[in-house]
């Protein structure tokens, strides 16, 4: 059996990720990738990336970072094959041997831009877009999966949890993102390659499936068929009223159970989610109509992101308390409304990172500046790093994923360094990144093995290396 995402916790251990550890050689650090045959995936695009941003990174120990994160998903979390005769992809989130859509969506961004060059490479990306649409159909409220779907989950928490578990299923908690997340790769998959070949029948149904539960969730009739209460001491892991979630006004929003981060929602309308599913449905309008033809499933996900887009505008913008307006982090369409973020993407100060935002746009900006200060009751100030954190794993952590993020969307070059600077200095002289670290003492982290922000690292490298290629020459 596996924990759960929040008890995995690391400290400055070994990390288990298809290698040891090794000591950083003198004059050097030794790379801390699986031996070449112990690598779950290889791809001739993504090795000649490696060795092109890596040539250009001065710094020895940011060098060293980068190699070890950027093929991380590839290297150890990666299992293919083929269910009738089609690829099939299963991506493990590091130290949980499960799939979780967001997770696994996110792990294999950072390589998606060389797929038209790799044929391989696209093979393992349509057998997970095609693995996503099986495990949608399996149950589209499901956040998390095993690689067996005749299996129970492997999860020792499911043991706790009152909800309509099915097979297949590892963790049964209702995030928006999940099925954002699986739309937007197939989105960019198919702007990237033009490839037509995964969007075939079955997921053409996951698809609408995923229209369809969408709708169901703004609850405008019913509650739905959705609830979720777990036998726990902690609150976050569960939800009230008979597991149905906080009350709202049916607005014409998106009820979310849990954020990206798992943990219970205050109010049940998650923006950054609801912001998340309106660009997520016009990318796959996109794919429908364009790769498939279907100009009516397209109008169907263009019909409902023109209202939670109308409803967003109506009920989720509130005072920033300077005489100005930001988007709210949730609300509950009877004027009540939560201001802070969380360091999960979705999340507000991300919103330009999944195409739900321009960087440019004044509500965000405002909203942007808000998150990234005292005002956020999750801002983390500490003598190692500041930064956005969680209540995932307490108030006192800053999250790698956040400074990555603020690394990546912001205009200034003075920043960006900033960032680099505190990930090299917080890394605790593991070579990759973590899901938190103690805003004092970066050697108290959790998961020393969590692909998501090791792939998110080399992303930013890559885009560091685009916008200001000249901050790669300098040593930190």
């Amino acid at each position: 059996m596996h924990p759960t995402r929040r008890a995995v916790m690391g400290a400055a251990a070994a990390l288990t990720i298809g290698a040891p550890v090794a000591a950083a050689a003198p004059g050097g650090f030794v790379s801390q990738r699986p031996p070449v045959a112990k690598r779950r995936f290889v791809s001739a695009a993504v090795e000649r990336e490696l060795s092109r941003l890596k040539a250009r990174i001065a710094d020895p120990e940011l060098a060293w970072m980068f190699e070890n994160c950027y093929p991380n998903t590839l290297d150890t979390t990666v299992f293919t094959g083929t269910i009738d005769g089609k690829p099939d992809t299963f991506v493990i989130t590091g130290d949980i041997d499960a799939m979780w859509l967001r997770d696994s969506a996110v792990q294999v961004e950072p390589y998606l831009h060389l797929a038209r060059s790799d044929a391989r490479l696209r093979a393992m990306l349509h057998g997970l877009i095609q693995r996503q649409a099986r495990c949608i159909l399996i149950d589209p409220y499901a956040n998390a999966f095993v690689r067996d779907p005749g299996a129970r989950s492997n999860l020792d928490s499911a043991t706790l949890d009152d909800t309509e578990m099915r097979p297949g299923v590892a963790q049964r908690k209702w995030e928006i993102d999940s099925l954002c997340y699986p739309m937007r790769l197939a989105h960019d998959y198919w702007a990237i390659t033009r490839d037509r070949a995964p969007f075939d029948e079955l997921w053409r149904r996951s698809a609408a499936l995923i229209v369809e539960t969408l709708r169901v969730q703004q609850r405008k009739e019913a509650p739905g068929p959705y609830r979720y209460q777990r036998l726990t001491k902690i609150p976050t892991d569960s939800l009230m009223l008979d597991g149905y979630g906080p009350p709202s006004n049916k607005v014409g929003l998106i009820h979310s159970a849990f954020r990206p981060s798992d943990d219970a929602c205050v109010y049940p309308f998650l923006v950054p989610a609801n912001l998340f599913a309106v660009s997520s449905l016009r990318q796959v309008a996109r794919v429908h109509r364009e790769a498939r033809g279907d100009a009516a499933a397209a109008r169907e996900a263009e019909a409902l992101a023109d209202e939670v887009e109308a409803a967003l505008r109506a009920h989720a913008i509130v005072p920033d308390g300077r005489g100005g307006q930001v988007w709210a982090y949730e609300v509950d369409g009877f004027g009540n409304w939560l201001f802070a973020d969380d360091a999960g993407i979705p999340s507000l100060y991300g919103l330009p990172l999944i195409e739900a935002a321009s960087v440019d746009d004044p509500l965000y900006q405002r909203t942007a500046a808000l998150a990234w200060s005292p005002r956020n009751p999750f801002f983390v100030q500490g003598s190692a790093a500041s930064g956005i954190g969680s209540p995932h794993m307490g108030l006192d952590k800053v999250w790698p994923m956040a400074l990555i993020a603020r690394a990546m969307v912001t205009r200034e070059e003075g920043v960006v360094r900033d960032c680099l600077r505190t990930l090299k200095a917080t890394h605790a002289g593991t070579g990759f990144m973590h899901e938190s670290f103690h805003k004092d003492d970066p050697a108290r982290f959790t998961r020393a093995w969590f692909a998501w922000v090791n792939g998110m690292f080399g992303q930013m490298i890559g885009a560091v290396d685009a916008r200001y290629p000249r901050l790669l020459a300098e040593r930190f």
